[in-house]
């Protein structure tokens, strides 16, 4: 599924083809996303692209009259298809359920499981019900050591359930999750009440860090994703414990643990991580 550094990778990788350009048409193939798409996104039809936006995993087009919202679900994927392209390629696939066609390329959205998201939002957009309760993105200053401090006070949820919460921060999904803890020495199932000032500190330090790398090599391709331009992410080259259940610790030797936590795969080193 498509974390944090996989949307923000698509949306760097479509950007400069959307920007400053007017939006023609869109044509809905599928109407059956996860929710329904509406008759509502016709709106966006002969408006300028103003500005491209991420938040937490949705990626938002911001016109004059409003916003297209993306999510990619767990399958979803974004390409641009530009005159160089030859004709016959232009035709759709089985699960490419709409295409936005702009003054000089057209956007293809193709999802598999139709788990993904294409709606119309009026302003003001992040009053959207979507948007209105997400926590702040792990990259800007509102998360710190002190904010996940605060949050945390009394809570004995696992602290890798804690951080992946989107009320408390967002876009610290399974993968990321697991390697920040790895990268700040705390133990997963550990209760998030009982993770001092400090330790908190370095996790955020660990979570943006690991997030800006994995931005960096177009994000992590585990199973379905590839960037806007169909090439995949690389930062799965660079996974410290995630799916290396067995093998030894790059630190301490030690084998690497899995553990079922709220439901998801996690890795850890039981030697590293208390």
């Amino acid at each position: 599924m498509p974390e944090l550094p996989e949307v923000e990778t698509t949306l760097r990788g479509i950007e400069p083809f959307l920007v400053n350009h007017v939006i023609r048409s869109i044509d809905v193939r599928d109407f059956r996303l996860r929710w329904p798409v509406p008759e509502a996104i016709q709106k966006a039809c002969g408006q300028t692209v103003l500005s491209l936006e991420r938040r937490a995993k949705y990626i938002l087009i911001n016109l004059a009259g409003g916003s297209l919202l993306i999510h990619l679900g767990m399958s979803g994927s974004i390409r641009i298809l530009t005159d160089a392209i030859k004709p016959r390629e232009h035709d759709p696939e089985k699960h490419d359920h709409w295409d936005m066609v702009l003054d000089h390329c057209m956007v293809r959205f193709n999802d598999p499981r139709r788990f993904g998201t294409f709606l119309w939002l009026e302003k003001p957009v992040m009053d959207h019900p979507l948007l209105s309760s997400l926590g702040p993105e792990p990259l800007s200053g509102e998360f710190n050591g002190t904010y996940l401090h605060q949050r945390s006070q009394g809570r004995r949820l696992a602290i890798k359930n804690f951080i992946m919460d989107g009320k408390i921060v967002v876009g610290v999904g399974n993968i990321y999750a697991s390697e920040a803890l790895f990268m700040a020495g705390i133990y997963p199932m550990r209760a998030a009440g009982r993770v001092s000032l400090a330790r908190y500190e370095g996790l955020v330090t660990a979570v943006r860090d690991v997030l800006n790398r994995a931005i960096r090599q177009g994000g992590t391709t585990l199973r379905d994703f590839a960037g806007s331009d169909g090439s995949p992410g690389y930062f799965a080259q660079e996974l410290l414990v995630y799916g290396r259940a067995g093998e030894a610790c790059f630190q301490c030797g030690a084998q690497v643990c899995q553990k079922v936590i709220g439901q998801r795969s996690s890795f850890y080193c039981k030697t590293c991580q208390r």
